[in-house]
């Protein structure tokens, strides 16, 4: 088994824990880039019947970096529990990852035991992708009617086909657009039948959420209920954001003290300066991960790794110049392990 490939499968696997606070193989072969959004999505709108299959490297590969993640799992001390994965049909089939290999190795899912009550329960619970109706970005045919739809029209895929609102029985829904949480959170709790309205983002490489389907008396109900309510939801909010911002203080300052503890060669003002963008509130970043803000050791030393990889090496202009993000970061790995050396020992750093 590579040992490089079993670095870059714990890197990946630690950085989810500390994000998430769960590992599947499903995301780990997602942050490895071997299968990108739009596969995944196919696969779970049943376009895709096996997904090891679409990966960008064959499926001995994929079975190597999923023995590897068992592994690294074996060491940690996680939770585990088993995975189901079934498909945003109609009819909620289950998915499958491979043809020729060992299925039960994917349906697997490790999770942070530090995580709380409720966390554990939502990381833990089964899920279901929900399901999704696309805009079309060219004209298109209906694959059980024949009905011609055009460009930018809503339409489901099931079997690999397009498929027009009526004959998926969506043609009684509505449109809701995105823009508005508690309108959308109400008459989503409101709506026996719902589903999500995506397109693909070509630049950016994944479905984008436009808004959602949901039954016209579902909505009704949802804007009375905003409409009777809108003042006291106005001024909660404003208290909501003043507390928050002084919460983020309070938390910025505080991943500062731990890094300078950590990291005592580290100048203050570069410890707040990674403290203030690891902990940036709805980042997605460590610093807002159930360890970040917990100051768990580990995942301060990843927010002090992402700043080294940026700041303190060329790896931004070797992902410029097209190089694999994960060549790229195994290229800087000992750079970025003589940094961490330098400011954990008190030595001086280059160019101070």
């Amino acid at each position: 088994m590579s040992g490089r490939l079993a670095r870059r499968v714990a890197e990946v696997a630690e950085e989810l824990l500390g994000r998430k606070g769960v590992v599947t193989p499903l995301d780990v072969l997602n942050g490895l880039g071997w299968l990108s959004s739009r596969v995944v999505r196919s696969w779970e709108l049943g376009a895709v019947p096996v997904l090891d299959a679409t990966a960008a490297v064959p499926a001995e590969r994929i079975a190597e970096a999923v023995a590897s993640l068992h592994e690294w799992a074996a060491g940690r001390g996680l939770t585990v529990s088993e995975a189901e994965f079934v498909a945003a049909t109609r009819d909620r089939r289950a998915l499958r990852f491979t043809d020729g290999g060992d299925e039960r190795r994917f349906h697997v899912r490790w999770v942070d035991p530090g995580l709380s009550g409720a966390k554990l329960a939502r990381a833990t619970a089964p899920k279901a992708p929900e399901l999704m109706v696309l805009i079309a970005e060219r004209g298109w045919h209906c694959g059980l009617c024949g009905e011609p739809g055009a460009a930018d029209g809503h339409h489901f895929v099931e079997d690999e086909k397009p498929v027009c609102l009526d004959c998926a029985d969506f043609g009684h829904l509505v449109f809701l657009p995105s823009g508005d949480a508690a309108l959308t959170r109400r008459a989503r709790k409101a709506t026996g039948l719902a589903a999500v309205v995506a397109r693909w983002n070509r630049s950016r490489k994944r479905f984008d959420r436009r808004g959602l389907l949901v039954e016209q008396a579902a909505l009704e109900e949802a804007e009375r209920s905003c409409l009777a309510d809108e003042d006291a939801r106005e001024r909660r909010r404003e208290r909501d954001r003043v507390r928050r911002a002084a919460e983020d203080v309070d938390f910025q300052a505080a991943f500062a003290l731990r890094i300078a503890e950590l990291f005592p060669a580290l100048e203050r003002s570069r410890a707040h300066a990674i403290a203030e963008h690891a902990g940036t509130r709805g980042s997605g970043r460590v610093g807002r991960s159930a360890q970040g803000r917990a100051l768990d050791e580990h995942a301060v030393t990843l927010a002090v790794v992402a700043a080294i990889r940026h700041e303190e090496t060329d790896y931004d202009a070797m992902l410029m110049a097209g190089v694999p993000r994960a060549e790229a970061r195994e290229r800087i790995r000992d750079e970025i392990d003589r940094v961490l050396v330098r400011w954990r020992e008190g030595l001086v750093r280059r160019g101070s």
